[in-house]
């Protein structure tokens, strides 16, 4: 029988609230209302290519400013995979994607380490993408990284299009961490020598 690795993070602040589900074994679907569309398309990339099932909804002060609820939308997803991540016993631990698009290539790499550092070289062209502000990009993967407690480099190894360039990154984020929440059929333990992340 498929086991089903499920967490469920409320987080309300005065800047934002937020309802996140996820089930880390599950098949891709997802429902995203961020209120932010550029965002909400961004997580169901997300969310598809890593095969696991993502509900999001949030509410924030995108009148003022999108930072708190992209901020905030990271922080509430790495609280879900750490929290539905239990001990992490038998679990790929590492996942690593190259992906293209179109004239793009994204590289991303990531070790579920209890180590939280983000590696994050990418010069966009553009700094908008409709009234999407591109420096909110890594400040989703810092406090994703915080709060999933994961190392993360990503390395865009060149492109155009900055559209391209940050729908390639997301693939790969969840290309490598479907990889990296994967259980390893040979080992039903700990991922480390140390006997613990």
């Amino acid at each position: 029988m498929k086991r089903h690795r499920k967490a469920e993070v409320k987080r309300r602040t005065k800047e934002t609230e937020i309802f996140l589900k996820i089930d880390l074994d599950g098949s891709g679907k997802y429902s995203i209302k961020t209120g932010i569309p550029f965002f909400d398309h961004m997580l169901s990339l997300l969310a598809h290519h890593s095969r696991m099932d993502l509900s999001i909804r949030a509410k924030g002060d995108i009148g003022v400013d999108a930072h708190h609820t992209v901020e905030d939308v990271g922080i509430c997803l790495g609280d879900g995979i750490r929290k539905a991540l239990g001990e992490a016993k038998g679990i790929q631990r590492y996942g690593m994607a190259l992906v293209p698009m179109d004239e793009t290539l994204a590289s991303v790499a990531l070790d579920l380490s209890m180590r939280p550092c983000l590696v994050y070289h990418m010069k966009l062209k553009r700094s908008k993408i409709g009234t999407f502000d591109l420096e909110l990009v890594e400040e989703f993967f810092g406090a994703l990284c915080n709060h999933a407690r994961m190392t993360l480099h990503i390395n865009l190894l060149y492109g155009r299009n900055s559209h391209h360039m940050v729908e390639s990154v997301f693939k790969g984020l969840g290309r490598a961490l479907g990889d990296a929440v994967a259980f390893d059929e040979r080992s039903a333990g700990i991922p480390s020598t140390k006997g613990v992340l």
